[in-house]
Parts: C-alpha cells; structure tokens; sequence
C-alpha cells in the first residue's frame, strides 16, 4: 500500500485532509505535525523518510502570521523556505513526489484579471517573499513535485476569516471589513479532495515528472472580503450590521495583495477538477461549524 506523508496535519488543511483519508482507503497516510516530524530539521526528515519510506508527501505546515513574519523574517524562512527544500531533497532520495502548498501571496495583488500560473511572482510582504522561495526550493529539488497555489483559506478547524467574522458578529451589533481586495475564498475541505485526486491521478503514471508543475485552486467567483462577510451574515442570519471600509482604514505591518483572483484553466484542463462555486463551498462549512458546535 502506498504511502501519504501529510505534514502540518493538525493545521486547516491537514485536518481536512484526515477527514477525507477514509475516502482514499488504498492509500496509507501518515499525519504529522511538529511534535511527530521537525520539518525545520534536516536531520529529522532524513531519518522519517529513511524509516517510514512514504511515497508522496503533502506539505501543508508553513509559518502563516503574515504580520508577525514581517519581524520574524527568520524563523519564517526556516518553515516557509528551507524546510520544504528539506522534504523535497528527501523525497528526491527516496523516489517520493510532493505536493506543496503555496499561496497568492507571492503575487503583488496588481493584476486586474485571474492570474496564471506563468505570471512573474512579485511578492510585497516577507511571508510571500519566503513562500515563493519555497516553491523555488521544491521545484529545484524534486522532480516530481506539483506546487498549488491558493488564497483566503478558511475551514471549520483552525483560525480564519470565517471563524473570526463568526465570533466578531455574536459579540459586536456592526463590524468593518475590507472592501477593496478582491479574491477567490478556498475552502479547505474542497481543497483537501483535490489534492488527493491529484494524487489518485499522479500514481498511475509511469513519469510523474510530465504532471509536475504549478498550479492554481480556489474556489470559483471574485468577492470582497467585505462581500465575504456580509454572505457570512446572511447565511447565519446574523444581525450584525457590515460596513466597507477601504484597507487604508485598517492598516497592518504586512501589505496585502489588492487582487488574488486565480486563472485555474490548468488545474481543471490537466486533471478534470471540478471546482465548487465559493457561496454552495461557504453553505457547506457553516452546516459543518454548527455541526462542530452542536
């Protein structure tokens, strides 16, 4: 039985991905987190990949607080950049391929309509700065390696903008929320089943190298973050009152990209994914919370 080596499994995507495992009952998954696997350590993943053998890793751990990064460019190079160079080495070794996760972040947000895969990266914060040499590390390291980028992930585990609108709308009668970045939501779950269907897809080849590459998912439809959270109120049948505020209004240490739009022609063209609109995708993980919550 072939196996899946999942880090950062206790993170939104990873814990998605535990959910949707007994779905993939050929494949056997390894679920780690830093307390099983230290990723930043090059030794540490040496040694796992020489006991466990995994035949496909999915590289879900990453430094995410985008602003603390913007003072801890340090510690968030070792996660976002020389670990992922670590598990594409060892995957390259063993005869493993990888699937790593990226972001919209390595992208200024200046385009004006979806961004393609061979669009030149600019990033504008340190978070995106070291993602995108993440992917540099994984792509040079490993040939049968497959990058996804994706953007506003939000899950019923973990924190995100959907959880925290949640808490913000029981506590206050009217919030602020951005209203002139415009991107794509990704919703965790369905990112989750892509990835293992590329996986499904990528082990019947005899050269996985031909499907390497990058690759861009979110779920279909453009919104405002504003336009997020005034869905999240209808769907709740909050009361909260929303108000648009432009990003001026709430200034952060790290710039955000104004647009994060994905073109995913490519992900659908090479392997037949079917992408969920962003509003049935939102439904699905509010059921889900008040399920978790109940």
């Amino acid at each position: 039985m072939k196996k899946i080596l999942v880090t950062g499994a206790n993170g939104q995507l990873g814990s998605e991905l535990q959910q949707v495992a007994p779905l993939f009952p050929e494949f056997l998954f390894l679920f780690t987190d830093k307390e099983e696997l230290s990723i930043d350590s090059e030794e540490a993943v040496k040694d796992f990949f020489q006991q466990h053998r995994p035949d496909y890793c999915i590289n879900c751990a990453a430094y995410t607080a985008v602003d603390r990064a913007e003072s801890d460019r340090f510690l968030a190079g070792i996660i976002n950049a020389d670990a992922p160079a670590y598990l594409a080495k060892a995957c390259k070794e063993s005869g493993a391929a990888i699937v790593h996760i990226s972001t919209d972040y390595v992208f200024d947000g200046t385009a004006r309509s979806p961004i393609r895969e061979d669009t030149k990266p600019a990033p504008i914060s340190v978070y995106g700065a070291t993602k995108l040499n993440g992917e540099k590390a994984v792509l040079e390291n490993c040939e049968e390696s497959i990058i996804i980028r994706t953007a506003w992930v939000y899950s019923a585990y973990g924190h995100n903008f959907v959880k925290t609108m949640l808490r913000l709308m029981n506590e206050r009668e009217e919030i602020s929320v951005v209203n002139d970045q415009i991107g794509s939501p990704t919703y965790a779950a369905d990112l989750a089943r892509c990835i293992m269907e590329i996986i499904r897809q990528w082990d019947k080849q005899d050269d996985r190298s031909v499907l390497s590459g990058v690759y861009h998912y979110s779920n279909e439809g453009e919104i405002s973050w504003y336009e997020f959270a005034v869905a999240i109120a209808a769907m709740t049948g909050s009361h909260c009152r929303v108000n648009p505020i432009p990003t001026s209004a709430y200034p952060t240490p790290a710039k955000r990209p104004g647009y994060s739009v994905f073109d995913k022609s490519k992900i659908k063209a090479v392997f037949g994914i079917e992408i969920p609109y962003w509003k049935d995708s939102l439904q699905a993980c509010l059921l889900q919370l008040q399920r978790y919550l109940a």
